[in-house]
């Protein structure tokens, strides 16, 4: 027997968690036809010598539902060794729509992705109506990447009750239409619906994305959708406050798993320097829906967020900073930026603050627009702080001014302190995920975590065997969602594989600048390394280091 594609000589890691074994892995029509010992030829040859041969990794948190329309290579997640992506979540989306609400739903990413509207309105080609109609567009272009899709509530509620689906929650008739297109959506290959609660999830005009006002009876019917169908998962954005799991939440997701028979991921756990003990305290809140169905989500990476020192947000929950709001004219913040008085206060308030106190080594510089200071480009404030003789409150205010206002700053919120997160890292109940590809392009990429993990955690840290964490990329995600024949290596199943080398595999935290957006619009962009290539039902679509232009990626269908 001639095959398509033959690797040899790997080291196949297959997803089980089993340990890994000398071995080849054969290919034909799309689809792993043996592993083993294999003397017959192929059309193509791999010789993995040294690397490992793993199945395809499946990124079950993304927000590619735009990008799709203009990004074929489904970029920087192909670059990773991803093979299937899951968009979709939280609750937010751009089908169903009607022609005369494509608006709403661009302001609704722009407000909760950070996904710029120019962007948006060059880019979405609105070749659909209804959700199986926006699958159905997605199968006709091409595609590196398997494209599988949560349907997403907040247009769904927006299609049926209009602009009073930003206002109130639905009424018998209104809940019994939305359930009839969500079932739609999932006969047609949904693979679930997604939701959110966020109370930082606001939407077109600033109101709260339409999904925020699903009452509790709405969010049953949609739930027994799952169970009508005996298939999915549903996604939300649950604890308000990050990583703290309340008797209502707690009460929500109950609810969620008893009346869908379904697993109910949400997000999020972050380790928190503020509240060390949140994550464990949520994890034993949650009891036994662990083991009914209840899989909280993490990233392996310090979860970050942007500071604008023009609306610098991040900063607004200290009492002093309310003067830089106040007026929000340039001169009148730079005045507050320059006060000592102001200055001093920030430093009073920082002591035992929550969520950042100071801790300068977490605060880095994202991007300059004086020259001068281009140099300090991905420096913390305390690296600049210690080299200027200064401390991180004048640094940091003295770096805004001598930008006029337009520095732009990163902060690692979350996950920031390694030995505490290196229990959710090991904690097999915990999806390992979040990358939120397609989202916040503009300023952040977490879309290589997958890399961060095999490098940082795996080789660097040693926190697991390589074979439990590519479980946890692979299998661990299909068998949430219900993907068939994906996630591990395995006669029979899809052709979906990664091979990379070991001992150079990974990515770091900070990206790198690209203006390849509709209008030419900036993006920050994740480099991977160490990943040789990385197969989509069969066809190879990265080689050493590029896309090849091969496009066999498949809309995935529950």
């Amino acid at each position: 027997m001639t095959y398509d594609l033959l690797i040899k000589n790997g080291s196949v890691i297959d997803g089980t968690g089993a340990p890994a074994r000398r071995a080849d892995v054969a290919v034909k029509a799309g689809k792993i036809v043996a592993i083993g010992k294999i003397s017959e030829g192929a059309a193509t040859v791999i010789d993995a010598a040294d690397c490992v041969v793993a199945p395809g990794f499946i990124d079950p948190h993304t927000h590619y539902d735009a990008q799709i329309c203009w990004d074929p290579a489904i970029s920087p997640s192909s670059w990773h060794g991803v093979t299937s992506v899951v968009m979709g979540n939280c609750g937010v989306g751009i089908a169903p729509c009607r022609p005369g609400a494509r608006e709403i739903a661009m302001r609704d990413l722009v407000n909760v992705e950070g996904i710029p509207f120019d962007v948006l309105n060059a880019g979405i080609t609105w070749d659909w109506e209804s959700f199986p109609e926006f699958m159905d567009a997605a199968a006709r272009r091409p595609s590196a990447l398997n494209l599988g899709f949560l349907a997403p509530l907040t247009p769904f509620r927006h299609y049926v009750m209009g602009e009073a689906s930003m206002e109130r929650a639905a009424n018998e008739a209104e809940t019994a239409g939305i359930k009839r297109l969500l079932k739609e959506a999932v006969n047609e290959g949904a693979f679930g619906f997604s939701t959110t609660t966020f109370n930082q999830h606001m939407g077109f005009q600033g109101r709260p994305l339409a999904c925020r006002n699903a009452s509790n009876d709405e969010l049953k019917a949609y739930a027994n959708v799952l169970k009508e169908t005996g298939k999915g998962a549903i996604e939300i954005a649950l604890t308000k406050k990050v990583s703290v799991l309340t008797d209502e939440e707690r009460d929500l997701l109950e609810m969620l798993i008893d009346e869908s028979g379904r697993p109910v991921t949400f997000l999020a756990l972050f380790q928190r320097d503020d509240l060390p003990n949140a994550c464990e305290d949520s994890l034993a809140k949650l009891g036994d829906l662990i083991n009914r169905g209840a899989v909280p989500q993490t990233s392996p990476l310090p979860l970050t967020r942007e500071v604008n020192m023009r609306n610098p947000f991040s900063f607004a929950a200290f009492p002093c900073w309310g003067r830089v709001f106040q007026d929000k004219s340039k001169e009148a913040q730079e005045a507050v930026y320059r006060d000592p008085n102001f200055r001093n206060a920030f430093r009073a308030e920082l002591k035992g603050a929550q969520v950042f106190n100071g801790n300068w080594k977490n605060v880095a510089v994202h991007e300059a627009h004086n020259p001068a200071l281009k140099k300090h480009e991905g420096s913390t404030i305390d690296e600049i702080a210690r080299n200027r003789g200064k401390d991180g409150v004048d640094t940091l205010l003295d770096l805004t001014l001598e930008d006029d206002l337009a520095i732009e700053f990163v902060l690692a919120q979350f996950n920031t302190t390694m030995s505490l997160v290196k229990n959710l890292m090991v904690d097999p109940k915990i999806l390992l995920a979040l990358g939120d590809g397609g989202a916040h392009v503009d300023m952040l990429c977490d879309a290589g975590y997958p890399t961060f993990l095999l490098g940082t955690w795996v080789r660097e840290r040693q926190v697991m065997s390589l074979e439990h964490a590519v479980s946890r990329l692979t299998a661990q995600p299909a068998d949430l969602f219900g993907i068939k024949d994906r996630g591990r290596l395995k006669a029979g199943y899809a052709a979906d594989i990664v091979v990379f080398d070991p001992t150079t595999i990974g990515s770091a935290h900070r990206g790198e600048r690209r203006y390849d957006l509709p209008n030419g619009a900036k993006r920050m962009v994740m480099q991977s390394r160490g990943v040789e290539y990385t197969i989509v039902n069969g066809t190879v679509i990265w080689a050493n280091g590029t896309m090849t232009g091969a496009t066999s990626g498949q809309v995935l269908r529950s």
